[in-house]
């Protein structure tokens, strides 16, 4: 079946570029059983997909069209196989608002910048148009699996968090009492108007950063819902860790956007859509996390319950809900919920380096790691103009990006390489990893190496990422 889908998804962009691709490397897994491929061959790339689900492609490809025609940003839908559950879509690089939130914050001691506030802005702005303008051209007879986050969703959504987090994190309930308290939860939730469209997975890794703007994708689960939700899962976004005052900031920008309903209404119920997100995507973490294994989901545990305990101490819903208060106290006061997976959490190096200084010694203790050796690349240095530079120069950069055609073949080698190790280091608990880039002089191709490696980890995996710079100490 893998050289299956590679074989038909090579004849795919072959029919649709003109040309045979010389690039095949599939793209970290997600939370879904989609597989995602960077292909690329001549002046063409695209993201190749593969899912089995024929409804759910076709809720993506015919939402993606309804979007673009009211004007979002959404990807190219380029070509499309049904039969085999295969189909092209625009490549928009690997830069997300959660790999771009973590750069900026990296960089300015955690600071949530005025740019990344102004980014999250942008957001907000098509967040609208997608909820209004979205719902006035989405066919909404492709949803699914429902037409509208109704009770049923909503109950679904609630029993996935009591059997995938409860249970697996051995919480104890009075089974009888949660269930009332959910239907408390629910009559509340749908209180407000409901007739949006409803993006369903809001949040900052499923959103591109594409020519300094926000582009959109893996909205196939949309379907008709509240305003609310979708501004809570981007506020309230577990690894985002947004400050509260910032959220504050944000949603009364949002509500200075929004031209329906009165703030004080909406801000009333908005929380208790708080609430059944955070609790959603707990129950996610559980699935993933405990059921499947999938240590990195565990480590957005810790966030989710901040943001849950803030929850309780400042906005809770003015609804009766006594058992899931219980509960959810009871999670906000576990020990070792707080703390799970820190101590698994992977920490990947990645070094350039100069061979005439030798390789770097790796003092982890782990051994072993990568070696990428980048003097058959182009060197800029050769040049008198590109000599006081470094790869992480913009004059330096754009000089590779002319170079694609021996650049990017090695880039997308070295990330399939390295991609096998970091999902099974993550896997199986391992802390260490040492990537490394050398080059004659340390100064060019191994330094952007190096950099393109380090954004790439940071936009597609759960680790710490560290970047040292050998010759340039």
């Amino acid at each position: 079946m893998e050289e299956k889908i590679k074989e038909l998804l090579n004849e795919l962009f072959a029919q649709w570029s003109g040309s045979k691709a010389e690039v095949f490397s599939e793209l970290p897994p997600s939370g879904s059983n989609r597989r995602y491929f960077r292909i690329s061959g001549g002046a063409c790339s695209a993201i190749g997909v593969y899912n089995a689900d024929q409804k759910e492609n076709r809720a993506f490809i015919g939402f993606t069209q309804s979007l673009k025609q009211a004007g979002i940003r959404v990807p190219e839908i380029y070509a499309t196989d049904d039969a085999y559950g295969i189909y092209l879509q625009q490549d928009l690089g690997d830069e997300t608002l959660f790999s771009m939130l973590v750069r900026e914050r990296a960089a300015n001691n955690g600071e949530f910048t005025p740019q990344i506030k102004d980014m999250y802005r942008k957001v907000i702005d098509a967040l609208v148009d997608i909820q209004v303008k979205g719902s006035a051209s989405i066919n909404f007879d492709l949803c699914y699996p429902r037409r509208a986050f109704d009770r049923q969703s909503m109950m679904w959504d609630l029993q996935y968090f009591k059997y995938y987090f409860l249970k697996l994190a051995h919480i104890q309930f009075d089974e009888q009492l949660l269930e009332n308290d959910f239907d408390t939860l629910i009559d509340y939730l749908l209180e407000v108007e409901h007739d949006y469209f409803m993006y369903r997975d809001f949040q900052s890794r499923n959103i591109m950063i594409n020519q300094g703007m926000p582009w959109f994708i893996d909205y196939q689960g949309g379907r008709y819902g509240a305003l609310q939700y979708d501004l809570a899962s981007l506020l309230y976004d577990a690894k985002a860790d947004i400050p509260n005052d910032v959220r504050r900031e944000l949603l009364d920008y949002y509500l200075e956007r929004l031209t329906t309903g009165g703030s004080d209404q909406f801000v009333m119920h908005y929380y208790a859509y708080v609430l059944i997100r955070i609790l959603q995507a707990m129950g996610a973490y559980g699935y993933r996390g405990f059921f499947e294994r999938k240590t990195h989901f565990l480590r957005s545990i810790p966030f989710a319950l901040a943001n849950l305990k803030d929850l309780i101490d400042n906005h809770l819903p003015s609804i009766t809900v006594p058992e899931l208060l219980r509960v959810l106290n009871g999670i906000c006061e576990s020990e070792e919920l707080r703390s799970i997976g820190n101590s698994t959490r992977l920490k990947v190096r990645v070094c350039s380096f100069s061979y005439r200084h030798g390789i770097p010694v790796d003092n982890s203790g782990n051994g072993g790691g990568f070696v990428f050796d980048c003097r058959a690349l182009p060197n800029p240095g050769k040049y008198e103009q590109y000599k006081q530079f470094t790869g992480r120069d913009q004059e330096v950069i754009d000089f590779f990006e002319r170079e694609m055609d021996s650049m990017k073949p090695f880039i997308e080698a070295t990330r399939q390489l390295v991609r096998q190790s970091v999902e099974k280091y993550i896997s199986r608990g391992f802390t260490n990893l040492a990537v490394n880039f050398g080059c004659t002089g340390g100064q060019h191709r191994s330094v952007y190496c190096a950099e393109q490696m380090a954004q790439w980890l940071r936009s597609n995996y759960d680790v710490d990422v560290e970047v040292k710079h050998w010759e340039q100490r």
